[in-house]
């Protein structure tokens, strides 16, 4: 999935349209779920030595909202990297690159959907 598939992928299926909240890089958009207006996908290009690899050719990255539980597993699996510039332990990087499965990436914006939406309160 590249980023044009995944923009109108999230754009579809949450009905939400994209923020671009930073004058500075117009490329980067910032998707809110609808309920709690939290973030809970952003798409972003940056230099591939940002991550580690090697060379200094853009890549399209996403960042997504995660369980904890799984985000040690997944960084060990091609095209997963520590968060860039979020919370690394509830946040992990995909690349758009062709080498994380669509699947698996409409899987995990799914979660990150439900981990953004507003928390249910108890009654005090």
């Amino acid at each position: 999935m590249n980023r044009s598939q995944l923009e109108s992928y999230i754009i579809e299926n949450y009905n939400v349209e994209p923020d671009f909240p930073w004058v500075k890089y117009p490329n980067y958009e910032v998707f809110r779920h609808s309920g709690s207006r939290k973030w809970f996908a952003l798409i972003m290009e940056i230099r591939s030595a940002k991550l580690g690899l090697p060379g200094e050719g853009m890549l399209d990255i996403l960042n997504l909202k995660c369980d904890p539980l799984l985000i040690g597993s997944l960084r060990t699996a091609p095209g997963f990297f520590p968060a860039y510039h979020m919370n690394k332990e509830s946040w992990i990087t995909l690349a758009l690159d062709g080498s994380v499965p669509e699947d698996q990436i409409k899987a995990l914006l799914d979660m990150s959907y439900e981990l953004t939406k507003d928390k249910k309160r108890g009654k005090a």
